[in-house]
């Protein structure tokens, strides 16, 4: 797959909520997830391997006590790079109902996704 095919299924599959299927289906094995610096202690942080990045996955969803609405954008394509702008308005176990927002950059090399990296406010 080129990237604009890869950047398609991944917004295809993410307004399904289909997270882990897209990186079981679009990701190299040593992927790597990058999130912003200044986490608070105990904020998942950066990873490197599916099957990290799996978990990451898992660790998030158990934060979630109800979706109630979500948004994914086109993606924006620029040869082996694509971005999306993600949008979820969550109920977070003991934090209560938020909006959050961030841009995903994405990295395609050898038909797969091989590193993505979040862009939001931290704190």
């Amino acid at each position: 797959m080129n990237t604009e095919a890869i950047a398609k299924r991944l917004v295809e599959l993410c307004r399904e909520g289909k997270y882990e299927e897209a990186q079981r289906e679009l990701y190299a094995e040593d992927a790597e997830s990058i999130e912003p610096e200044g986490l608070p202690p105990g904020a998942l942080g950066s990873v490197k391997g599916l099957a990290a990045i799996y978990e990451k996955g898992r660790q998030f969803s158990a934060m979630i006590e109800t979706v109630h609405g979500g948004s994914v954008s086109e993606p924006v394509i620029a040869e082996n790079w694509f971005s999306i702008a993600l949008a979820m308005d969550v109920t977070m176990k003991g934090r209560g109902r938020m909006n959050m927002s961030e841009i995903c950059v994405y990295r395609v090399h050898g038909g797969k996704i091989v590193r993505e990296q979040f862009f939001y406010d931290v704190g």
